[in-house]
This record gives structure tokens, C-alpha cells and sequence, in this order.
């Protein structure tokens, strides 16, 4: 008599303090998508610090993505794949296996996206991979953007997508024991606005406890003041012909309030007189230092021990601008007149230092380093240099491999890490870096790198490199040959040594 194989289970129940949800097997491990973590943040909840979310009879079937938040250009996806509602704050796990005993290290992903798009039920933030090569639990989740999560609105709390977070994270450690991870051990990472939240999380009392390690990928210094932020607020309001209270946009749908971003972002970089740097980005949304739930900014935080007991692993990568200079159909033909000017409005010590100090750049390079330096160079490197003086331990990198794409023009650009980490190389930007093609036995190994890197981490708290000091700065170089240097952009560095990344100012008023 033949006895049968087990069977696995292809719809495996964990039951959550909400309710109980159904998953599915795939590839290995067990998938749960679109479970909520609080509730719609509509009707009496909009505007509002997110609600846990309410209890349900039965067993929810966790087959599919919840809706993305409302957000501006569009969604990543295939069209009519992601389900529509209001039903925004969910979370997604992938777990080797839902046992309690189990005790999995846990990875919390926050996506990227200017604080005004992105979801994690994109194709490019399909986790299988980190959580099976890790051998570990990952949760992606949805936070609200742009109008609904970051602008100032009157009545209304300040940073409710930092809430959101809060609230995400809550949920891991009430619930993420059932799937088979360990509340304990749990370890936050982003890239891009995500690196940027974690970088506030890090800052945040409320935040306080709520993960022991974070992976910080390219933290953007744009932190607006409780000034910026209320004016930008007003100009955002008055796109709709309203009041920047809870009362006048309470009135407008939500799908139509992303209209507003969508119409005063392409006018800010008229505006660098009264918005100052954070003009050109044209980006309106930003975490506010608004002194209750963001304190101070992250520098200032880590700088003055909050979160000393988190191990942080924080990197940008070489040639960040060149996907924004790429997007706007620039790439390589920076002229004089706008270089000088995005040196006179960026550069600490004025043109002059850098012109100095990159005697043989040309005026498309010094545009590209002192962009790439201000946005995302020199505010990750600081943030390592304000832990690390704050008695915390920070390992830092540097990802210098060049995107394959248009000979590889794009070089170490913005994002590029993304599908290196993940693995998914053809989607979302993925597509892009890599022209459509099968990623080269190069690729794939640095990809390994990167995933082992950082589940490592977060099992064990070491990367495979040394922490950074101020005294050697020895670095993980992420390249073709990875290696451990000294920081290779020791000039820029040195440019922005006594610079301090405060909250953005309001720089002027009236009309």
C-alpha cells in the first residue's frame, strides 16, 4: 500500500485580533494581502489620526491587494488587477510559515514616492523573494499621500501618513506572532519618501518601541517647517477655491483633491522666492516638524540619542539626480545658467565652494552632484554621522553600479536599488533600468548581495560590514566587485561637513 504525500494546505487561516484571514500558498511560502490595520480614513475619519480597524465575523479572504490611497500620476500596475474603495490602510505578509512557534526576524517595507504616489501592492515590491531567501516574515503597507496624508490642513492632526505608519506597525507587533514572525525582532525599511519615514519614525515618541532595527535607502532632506507647510497648505487649498480647514475639504472627494497637488506642482519652480529650495522639487507634501508628532527633525533626534538602541544600516546611491534630470528629457544637456542657479540655491558655502572644490566638472556635472548631494547624498550620510554621535550604531553604503539601460547613462541613479533588492527587474522602474532584458549574471549577484545584506541585518543586526565611524568612515561599496572603503565622496562630504539639514523655512510672504 502507497501512502499519499501531505498535502499542503492552499488556503491557510490566521486568525488576527481583528478577525480571522485566509491566505494562499505560493512558491514556497504563505501570502496574505489587503488585511486592514485601521480603519477607511473617510467620512468622519478623514483628516483624522487613523482608528484600529473594526472586527469582523468569519474568515476574510486575503487573496488580493487592498486599493491604493488616492494619489497623484497614476498607478503601477496592470490596469483593472487592484481592487477600488476606500479600504486604504491594509497590510500585505509573506511568511515561510504562519506558526506561532516559529519566530521569524520581520521586515516592515514603507514604499517610496514623493509622499504623493506609490502603493504596496505594486509589481516592484513583491517581496517573495527577500522573505524566502531571508528565510522571514515581510509586511508592506499603505499609508495616506499627498492632501489626505502630509498637507497642512487646520482641525486636522499634522503627518497622518506618519500615523498611518504608527498604526502599521502597531498591528506587526500585536499581530504578526500568528503569522510566524517575532514582534521582538522586527526590523523597518524604505527607500526614497520611505527612508525618509523611517528617518522620521526613528524621531518619533510614538514611534518609540515599536521595531529594534531600520534600513534607511536614500533619505531625502525635504522636512518642512510648521511655516512652509501652512502656506503651502493654503496655496493647495486655493487650488479648489477653499479654506485649508477639515470643514471646506471635508467637501471634496478625495480622487478629486489629488487634483490640487496635480495643478500648483508644476508652478513651484516659479516660487523659489517664497518656497525657497523645496520649490523646485515640486513636491508640496513633506513630513512637518510640527513640534508634537514629529518633535524635531531626525538629525537633531538621532543627534541627541533618540532611538540609540536601533541599529541602523543607511546608503544613497552615486548618481541619484539622473533619473529626475532623465524624466525631465535633460539627461547630459545642463547648461551654465541652470547649474549656477542650482548652485547658488543648494550649495553650502555658495557656487563658489563647489566650483572649487570640482575644478574640472562640467556645468551638467556640478548640476548633477549638488543635486544628487542635497536631496539624497548628504542627508543619508548625516543621518549615519547624527546616530553614531547620538551613542547609536549605523553601517553605511554607497551603490555605485550603473543601470544597464542607455549605456548606462542613467548611472547609479535614484531608485535603481528597488529591483536590486527586491529582485524584480521587470517592473515598475525595473523596466526602465534594465531596458526590458534578462538581468546579466552580474545583476543577479549584486541582487543577492543586496538581499542577503539586509535580511542578515535584520536577523542578526550585521550586514557584513563595519560600522561607520567619523574617524576611518569605511563604507560598503555596492558595485560589479563590492568592497569596504573609506566613503568614496569624501569632497562632498567635506563640503557639507558643518551643515546642518533643518526643517525647510518659509522664505517669503505676501502674493
Amino acid at each position: 500500500m502507497t501512502i499519499p504525500e501531505p498535502v499542503e494546505s492552499v488556503e491557510p487561516v490566521v486568525r488576527t485580533a481583528a478577525g480571522a484571514v485566509r491566505g494562499r500558498a505560493e512558491d514556497g511560502l504563505t501570502v496574505f494581502r489587503g488585511i486592514p490595520f485601521a480603519e477607511p480614513p473617510v467620512g468622519a475619519g478623514r483628516f483624522a489620526a487613523p482608528r484600529p480597524a473594526r472586527p469582523w465575523d468569519g474568515i476574510r479572504d486575503a487573496y488580493a491587494f487592498g486599493p491604493p490611497p488616492p494619489q497623484d500620476l497614476g498607478i503601477a500596475g496592470p490596469p483593472g488587477v487592484l481592487p477600488e474603495g476606500d479600504d486604504w490602510l491594509t497590510v500585505n505578509v509573506w511568511t515561510p510559515e504562519p506558526d506561532p512557534a516559529a519566530r521569524r526576524p520581520v521586515m516592515v517595507w514603507i514604499h517610496g514616492g514623493a509622499y504623493k504616489l506609490g502603493h504596496s501592492g505594486s509589481p516592484g515590491y513583491d517581496a517573495r523573494r527577500i522573505a524566502a531567501d531571508g528565510d522571514l516574515v515581510v509586511v508592506t503597507l499603505n499609508y495616506r499621500l499627498g492632501m489626505e496624508g502630509f498637507a497642512h490642513i487646520e482641525g486636522a492632526p499634522a503627518n497622518r501618513g506618519l500615523l498611518d505608519q504608527v498604526a502599521a506597525l502597531e498591528w506587526v507587533r500585536d499581530n504578526v506572532a500568528a503569522f510566524g514572525g517575532d514582534p521582538g525582532r522586527v526590523t523597518v525599511f524604505g527607500e526614497s519618501a520611505g527612508a525618509g519615514s523611517v528617518a522620521a519614525l526613528l524621531a518619533m515618541p510614538r514611534a518609540a518601541g515599536l521595531f529594534g532595527r531600520a534600513i534607511a535607502q536614500s533619505v531625502p532632506g525635504t522636512f518642512f517647517s510648521p511655516e512652509l507647510a501652512r502656506d503651502l497648505g493654503t496655496a493647495l487649498a486655493a487650488e479648489a477655491g477653499l479654506r485649508p480647514t477639515v470643514a471646506d475639504l471635508g467637501t471634496v472627494p478625495p480622487e478629486q483633491l489629488v487634483k490640487v497637488g496635480q495643478a500648483l506642482a508644476p508652478r513651484m519652480p516659479g516660487r523659489v522666492d517664497r518656497w525657497g529650495q523645496a520649490a523646485p522639487t515640486v513636491t508640496p507634501y513633506a513630513p512637518v516638524v510640527d513640534g508634537e508628532v514629529l518633535p524635531v527633525t531626525p538629525w537633531q533626534a538621532l543627534a541627541s540619542g533618540a532611538s540609540r538602541d536601533v541599529d541602523l544600516v543607511v546608503g544613497h546611491n552615486r548618481d541619484e539626480n539622473l533619473l529626475f534630470t532623465m524624466m525631465a528629457g535633460k539627461l547630459g544637456s545642463i547648461g551654465e545658467e541652470r547649474a549656477a542657479a542650482a548652485l547658488r540655491l543648494y550649495a553650502p558655502g555658495g557656487e563658489a565652494a563647489y566650483r572649487a572644490a570640482f575644478p574640472d566638472a562640467s556645468a551638467n556635472d556640478l548640476y548633477e552632484r549638488v543635486q544628487t548631494d542635497w536631496l539624497f547624498g548628504m542627508p543619508s550620510l548625516h543621518l549615519a554621522e547624527a546616530h553614531v554621535a547620538g551613542g547609536g550604531r549605523a553601517h553605511v553604503y554607497e551603490l555605485t553600479w550603473p543601470a544597464p539601460a542607455a549605456d548606462g547613462a542613467l548611472g547609479a541613479c535614484h531608485a535603481l536599488d528597488v529591483p536590486l533588492l527586491f529582485g524584480t527587474f521587470g517592473a515598475d522602474l525595473g523596466l526602465l533600468f534594465f531596458d526590458g532584458a534578462e538581468p546579466s549574471p552580474e545583476a543577479l549577484a549584486l541582487s543577492d548581495r543586496f538581499r542577503s545584506s539586509w535580511t542578515a541585518f535584520a536577523g542578526t543586526g550585521d550586514p557584513g560590514w563595519p560600522e561607520y565611524d567619523s574617524e576611518r568612515r569605511m563604507v560598503q561599496v555596492l558595485d560589479a566587485e563590492p568592497v569596504v572603503a573609506p566613503y568614496p565622496e569624501e569632497t562632498s562630504r567635506r563640503l557639507w561637513e558643518d551643515h546642518a539639514f533643518a526643517a525647510l523655512p518659509l522664505v517669503g510672504r505676501g502674493a
